[in-house]
């Protein structure tokens, strides 16, 4: 007896629909044979399937079972296929019958004694099958649901155990779908632990990370170790926009389909922050592997990454970042197909001035050569550099400043900022794909970074002083306009210009 059943595949980050057939016939000894280019963990599936089954009070059938999962030249992956699996073999055995098949697709995983674990990438799933025709729901584990009830126009059965999943298909017990909670969601987990006034002083390096953040800017720290650059990256989070819904959505189902999320957590709803270690290779920073996979820049969407040390990581390692930090993606390509993941995130580098970190240094000696300085900032290429918006110094914090009583500028005080700036900033680009000052075309700088006879001086003569590119032409106007808009200025004033020029500065002082 044949039984057919709908279920899905993740490929990267997307879910791929999936037939399930399970062919049950006499045979001369039990045999189950498993087709449909399953990795390990589905082939492995079987004899979860046997035990799940018997531990549950069914029958496993005395007969040859064939299970081909369709389309053929599709890989399998994850242990995804057992809930559905084992269904069909109980459907094609005659053990249960159901009209339900056609109409909700199922997932999961199972136990050996027949309850469901969570499955990866509920979400991408639910936002699969909310698009396929003649689905009117999913059957997923429990622990799965809510993340999977993100999703509108789709009822989410949750099922903690292979003896309810059957009972929900024959009738014998109706399940509410679980409903979306997001408001609650937000509410619940949309706070930081962190803010900008636990950072004393340092008030020169939070106006130029104001700056960054206003304007969607990437942003490179210079300074001694201790001076504090981790502890202002770390809080950049919490001075940008809450993330929306639709955000929301877009980064979660790249942590679930990752097996990121925190328990209990079906949702994130702060901005992420990755600070990968210097050590890591190219395809943990992009993503990669031979079924591609999302590296540390795809898990920081619309969040902020961090690269400390940024001349220890390797140059070929911090090539790679140039192609995504102009178009937000990033493309894995194989000989047989290419997936693309999203990467629009904000890049925030730290470095220490030499190898030994005290170089200009008044209070320590520094006794790095020459040729030493030259190879450490070797690594870090012209055309990256180009690449981040600002460049600022962070010096060590004196003590007078470390012991006063006053509190810093608040994560509070600087979000404010931002939001105006940005407000100012969808107004200007309504209609447009572009959303904040940092993401502007070619096209845009000319009609809204318009400057005085003043400003076009300073800029010419920088631009032949330092010898900068086109690119760090284009920054500049860029950041020009943020600090404006920071002003609620409608024109670009010389002073605007004079500290977007003084944010390019280590162009000179390191590079040249």
């Amino acid at each position: 007896m044949l039984a057919k059943l709908r279920t899905f595949s993740l490929l990267g980050i997307d879910a791929l629909p999936v037939e399930v057939e399970v062919d049950v016939s006499r045979g001369a000894l039990p045999n189950t044979v498993l087709v449909g280019l399953p990795e390990a963990a589905v082939k492995e599936s079987t004899y979860r399937v046997e035990r799940a089954m018997v531990n549950s009070g069914y029958l496993r059938p005395d007969d040859r079972i064939v299970i081909n999962l369709a389309p053929a030249e599709l890989p399998k992956q994850a242990a995804s296929f057992d809930l559905p699996i084992t269904l069909g073999i109980l459907a094609g055995s005659g053990q249960i019958v159901s009209d339900l098949f056609e109409r909700y697709a199922v997932v999961g995983e199972l136990a050996l004694d027949g309850t469901t674990r969570p499955t990866r990438g509920a979400l991408s799933i639910a936002m699969a099958a909310a698009k396929q025709k003649g689905l009117e729901g999913l059957v997923v584990p429990t622990t799965s649901a809510a993340e999977a009830a993100v999703v509108e126009g789709l009822e989410v059965i949750a099922v903690s155990s292979l003896a309810q999943a059957v009972a929900f298909f024959t009738g014998a017990i109706e399940i509410d779908p679980t409903p979306p909670r997001l408001s609650q969601w937000f509410e619940e987990y949309a706070s930081y632990d962190v803010d900008f006034a636990d950072v004393r002083g340092q008030e020169m390096a939070k106006r130029a990370i104001t700056i960054a953040a206003a304007g969607n800017h990437n942003i490179l720290m210079l300074g001694p170790p201790g001076s504090g650059k981790t502890m202002l990256a770390k809080r950049m989070p919490t001075i940008l926009p809450q993330l929306t819904a639709g955000e929301s959505i877009e980064t979660t189902r790249i942590y679930s389909a990752m097996g990121l999320l925190k328990p209990g957590q079906p949702l994130l709803a702060t901005r992420p922050y990755r600070s990968p270690h210097h050590t890591i290779s190219d395809a943990g920073l992009v993503g990669g592997g031979s079924v591609p996979a999302p590296g540390e820049i795809s898990l920081s969407h619309n969040g902020v990454l961090f690269l400390d040390e940024l001349p220890e990581f390797n140059r070929r390692t911090l090539e790679v970042l140039r192609q995504p930090l102009e178009d937000g993606t990033v493309t894995i390509s194989r000989a047989l197909s290419s997936t693309m993941f999203p990467a629009s995130f904000m890049l925030i580098a730290a470095l220490n001035p030499c190898p030994c970190g005290y170089r200009n240094d008044p209070r320590r000696d520094c006794h790095c050569t020459v040729p030493q300085i030259e190879r450490y900032m070797s690594k870090i290429s012209g055309p990256l550099l180009d690449r981040i918006d600002i460049h600022i110094e962070v010096p060590a914090v004196p003590f007078r400043e470390l012991a006063a009583t006053t509190p810093g500028t608040s994560s509070a005080e600087m979000r404010e900022a931002v939001d105006a700036a940005r407000m100012i900033q969808r107004k200007r680009f309504t209609g447009s794909a572009t959303r904040q000052n940092g993401q502007m075309s070619h096209r845009q700088i000319r009609s809204v970074c318009q400057l005085d006879e003043t400003g076009m001086n300073l800029l010419r003569a920088t631009m032949t002083e330092l010898g900068l590119s086109a690119r760090a032409h284009d920054k500049i106007l860029r950041l020009a306009r943020t600090i404006a808009d920071l002003d609620a200025s409608e024109t670009i004033t010389p002073m605007h210009i004079s500290e977007a020029i003084n944010y390019r500065m280590l162009d000179r002082s390191l590079w040249s």
